[in-house]
């Protein structure tokens, strides 16, 4: 019998279903947007409703097309947005508001207080992560205090919150399941990553009480039966969940220590394997759970770039010193070098290490004989500069060189800037040809918790890599003077600012 795995990936824009079949091969997709709402500056919202319903929709539209008559069994996998948090009543199955998205900065006064009180390192020591309203305790602790009637609700313990994940596992089965996984929980700020539940001085400190929060599983549990609003005649099992950073992470294959993924998109999301151990992060990144997978947790430390694909997105769309992106490799390898100049693509503020936000994009080292070529180049350049420093802080974190990076997102076509990564790093750079790293993440934590596959070594067999770029260790001093006028030219901006 064909065994069908539809992974939902509910993200910050929009929720696709995917079918893949038990090769891990996607046999169909579909997508449909949700709303975002902005009623006040800094305030981002989603309406959790509207996603569950673009959920059941999506997941309608992906298996009208098919034959059910083939036999074919089907189960559910679930990766998403993560940290965007929904608080609703359990009586009445509707949220009590619109959930407090990850990007909202409502709580950033709350968070702001804690840090001058003198909080962060228990925070960070408990929870692995930094006091931010990324994250999802202000956001619900907000709600709690400014929604009518929601402290009273609390009290009578009808009120539950969770992510996304949590109320779509818990719509989804008419909520008998209430939980969530190790993943999204190391996102909120009120999970211990060395108990592995939910931290009661964490939970007194946003004033959250331990009734709303739910049962904690690993990714690779079964988490309920559904039928999805009567799209399935006999219910099907909701197996595997994780978040979507973490799914990309498991979709890359990244099931040993030193191994890590960065996902090269708008901005880039770097996240490596650092074992069974949770270790501290160094200044500027955060631990979070990788994945828990076979009863056992693997930690990650994990840090974002605002600005890579979207400095070359600026220069066609606003510079328009090229058609498309794609035209930019051509051109940057027409000269032999970026004659000096340097790109730091701060946009908006530098992220991870840095956190600098008042900082304005700035371009170095120009000269006369500087040409449109170099400044190419040199964009191209700023991606693998930005990734190189997160990995720099990384790797002196764990004591050791990544044993290897897996690549995904629309820029690894770029072959030129894929070398230069590894000739930067001194590590090779694993492409594969997943476009859905987080949602075949989720279909391999569904395989593991239904006993389709029973070892990591079974999976990565299945990985496609279509191309492996190995460093040039005879260009490392070139590399090593590149990467020190990079660094040259980040200092002189910070320290621009700071006079």
């Amino acid at each position: 019998m064909k065994q069908y795995i539809i992974a939902i990936d509910q993200s910050t824009s929009s929720t696709k279903a995917l079918l893949f079949d038990e090769q891990c091969h996607m046999l169909g997709r579909t997508n449909v947007d949700h709303r975002q709402y902005y009623p006040q500056t800094g305030w981002v919202e989603h309406d959790a409703e509207e996603i569950y319903q673009n959920m059941v929709e999506a997941i309608r539209q992906l298996v009208a097309p098919l034959d059910r008559g083939d036999g074919g069994s089907f189960s559910l996998a679930i990766t998403n947005q993560r940290e965007t948090a929904v608080v609703w009543n359990k009586l009445t199955g509707k949220p009590i508001a619109h959930a407090v998205v990850w990007q909202d900065t409502r709580g950033a006064k709350l968070c702001q207080e804690l840090r001058e009180l003198g909080y962060t390192r228990q925070v960070a020591e408990k929870s692995g992560l930094l006091i931010d309203p990324n994250f999802s305790a202000s956001g619900v602790k907000w709600l709690l205090d400014h929604t009518e009637g929601a402290r009273e609700a609390v009290q009578r313990g009808e009120l539950l919150m969770g992510t996304i994940e949590t109320w779509l596992i818990w719509k989804l089965t008419g909520g008998k399941t209430f939980a969530t996984d190790h993943t999204n929980a190391s996102r909120t700020m009120l999970f211990n990553i060395h108990t592995m539940d939910w931290d009661d001085d964490l939970l007194r400190l946003f004033d959250i009480p331990r009734s709303m929060m739910a049962d904690i599983l690993p990714c690779d549990a079964v988490y309920g039966e559904t039928t999805v609003e009567g799209i399935f005649p006999e219910p099907i099992t909701i197996a595997g969940v994780l978040g979507d950073s973490h799914g990309a992470l498991v979709g890359q294959m990244c099931f040993t220590e030193g191994s890590g993924k960065v996902t090269y998109g708008t901005g880039s999301s770097v996240m490596v394997n650092i074992g069974e151990e949770p270790k501290m992060a160094p200044e500027g990144l955060v631990t979070s759970v990788g994945f828990s997978a076979f009863g056992k947790i693997y930690y990650g430390f994990e840090g974002n770039i605002y600005s890579t694909g979207a400095t070359l997105k600026w220069i066609a769309d606003q510079l328009q010193l090229v058609g498309h992106p794609s035209e930019m490799e051509a051109l940057a390898t027409s000269v032999e070098d970026n004659g000096g100049v340097y790109i730091v693509p701060a946009f908006s503020g530098l992220g991870a290490p840095w956190w600098h936000s008042d900082v304005k994009g700035a371009v170095f080292g120009l000269t006369f004989a500087s040409t449109k070529a170099h400044f190419l180049r040199a964009a191209l350049e700023s991606i693998a500069y930005q990734i190189k420093d997160l990995i720099l802080v990384m790797e002196r974190a764990t004591g050791g060189r990544l044993k290897e990076i897996c690549a995904d997102g629309g820029p690894t076509k770029n072959k030129f800037l894929m070398q230069f990564q590894a000739d930067l790093l001194e590590t090779p750079v694993v492409c594969t040809e997943v476009d859905d790293a987080s949602a075949l993440g989720a279909v391999i934590m569904n395989g593991f918790a239904r006993g389709l596959w029973s070892s990591f070594d079974e999976v990565i067999g299945l990985r496609k890599v279509t191309q492996v770029y190995h460093p040039n260790s005879h260009l490392s001093p070139l590399t090593s003077q590149l990467y020190a006028g990079w660094r040259q030219a980040v200092n002189q901006l910070i320290t621009k600012i700071t006079l």
